[in-house]
């Protein structure tokens, strides 16, 4: 085992000599390869959080992140940070054309960007106004509340819903 190692009942996870995430389950067993999943990512992102063994296989599973040790917590949130990147869109400066696919031209917290938009069904609604669009290079934006966005960026959003 190597430097961030942690505890909860039963098992325990560490980062190890390469980097990656390692469970020892209750029989002592090491798996190695660890991907953590959050079941609720934009409706509840800290509660149901699973960990998937490298054969897909649920090995743990959390009902919520804040009721884990503090180093173990860290730990997670790390790992989620590294593999879940969903920029938040918060404008809509332009799009290249009404119809797809177009390009569009955006301000995230993130930073500026521009993503391809290939189909309106690459616009997923969500609930509480929130959606999530998948850009052509794989890349997943967010709007919390899309009716929280200024009124240009609303104007551009409805020509696509």
């Amino acid at each position: 085992m190597n430097d961030s190692t942690a505890g909860a009942p039963g098992w325990r996870l560490h980062r190890n000599a390469f980097g990656r995430l390692a469970l020892v389950d209750e029989q002592g067993l090491e798996h190695v390869g660890v991907v953590p999943v959050r079941a609720f990512p934009i409706g509840a992102p800290d509660e149901g959080l699973s960990l998937l063994g490298s054969d897909g296989h649920e090995l743990v599973w959390v009902d919520r992140l804040a009721e884990l040790p503090a180093d173990l917590r860290a730990l997670l949130t790390e790992e989620l940070a590294q593999r879940e990147f969903t920029p938040v869109i918060q404008r809509i400066r332009a799009v290249s054309t009404f119809s797809t696919p177009s390009t569009w031209q955006v301000d995230t917290d993130r930073g500026a960007t521009s993503f391809v938009l290939r189909s309106e069904d690459d616009i997923r609604r969500l609930e509480d106004q929130a959606l999530l669009i998948l850009a052509s290079h794989g890349v997943t934006f967010a709007v919390r509340d899309r009716l929280a966005l200024d009124a240009h960026s609303r104007r551009l959003l409805d020509r696509f819903l």
